[in-house]
């Protein structure tokens, strides 16, 4: 008994930190601070202990434990539907919204790390059985680090090249460089647009990018990404402040306009850059035949 003890402890310890590492803070704000901490810290020590758990259950063999413990795993399946509620709930306030296609891919992220978490707890409990406590530990911090590997995939800034671009107007049509905006009547409204605000071009990479950025929730993401970064000055009467992503179709980049709180190109580049790969928006049209017969 005190064995396994010792085994389950190594395997929560290792996972619960996994859980610690992979849960922060950054532009998005989310989790919130403490609740949000809160609940998914706890949910953490859960996953690591049924991973852990798992291993004694094996070896005594006591498969109705087991058994119980794949049901209780199942429920991590509905951490998704609750994260995805409560962005959805949180979207309603946002002034630039993130899109169905982030909020799915946050949702699916926080499932997927409960999940990473219950394996690395059961790996280390494994080999903490197996080859000892000293073993364990060792396979538990290589698996931390293999986890903080994980858990950022691609952004914008690995498939597309982000350029600064002139904003200007023709009559009353805004452009990014060569490509139409919208269209802006106000001439006050023009003029500031022309002394505060910032353009980009997204320029992919390849075939790949360019089928990337061409979807909608993925010109979203960007342009949340990169207002939540720098600040907007779009408010609920002031359309035509909202940032904005129109692409040209006869090369596949796309402009990016944008009214900032912070005008700063290399900033906003560098925010636009950082913005995350969608998995619904990731597309491989080079991967098949007919899309590298295209290409060529």
């Amino acid at each position: 008994m005190e064995h396994y003890l010792a085994v389950s402890l190594a395997g929560i310890v290792t996972g619960f930190i996994t859980r610690i590492v992979l849960l922060r803070v950054d532009y998005r704000q989310y989790p919130g601070y403490p609740h949000g901490f809160v609940t998914h810290l706890s949910l953490g020590f859960i996953a690591a202990a049924l991973g852990a758990i798992a291993v004694p259950a094996l070896l005594e063999p006591d498969y109705a434990a087991f058994t119980f413990l794949a049901l209780a795993a199942q429920q991590f399946r509905e951490i998704r539907s609750m994260e995805r509620q409560t962005l959805e709930s949180l979207e309603e306030s946002e002034l630039v919204q993130r899109g169905k296609d982030y909020i799915e891919g946050i949702a699916r992220t926080f499932e997927a790390r409960n999940f990473l978490v219950m394996g690395t707890a059961f790996v280390t409990s494994l080999i903490t059985e197996y080859l000892g406590l000293l073993a364990g530990g060792a396979a538990g911090i290589v698996l931390i680090l293999l986890s903080l590997l994980l858990k950022s995939g691609s952004s914008i800034g690995d498939i597309c090249e982000v350029v600064p671009a002139k904003l200007h107007f023709k009559d009353t049509i805004l452009y990014v460089d060569h490509i139409n905006i919208m269209s802006v009547g106000l001439k006050s409204t023009r003029e500031k647009i022309l002394e505060q605000g910032l353009g980009v071009l997204i320029k992919p990479k390849n075939d790949d990018a360019r089928a990337t950025i061409h979807d909608i929730g993925q010109r979203l993401a960007i342009a949340h990404t990169a207002a939540t970064i720098l600040g907007t000055k779009k408010d609920v009467d002031l359309p035509e402040y909202t940032p904005m992503l129109r692409k040209d179709p006869d090369t596949g980049a796309v402009g990016f306009y944008i009214v900032p709180n912070e005008p700063d190109m290399e900033a906003l580049i560098e925010a636009v850059k950082q913005a995350p790969v969608l998995e619904s928006a990731a597309s491989r049209p080079l991967k098949s035949r007919a899309g590298r017969y295209a290409a060529d």
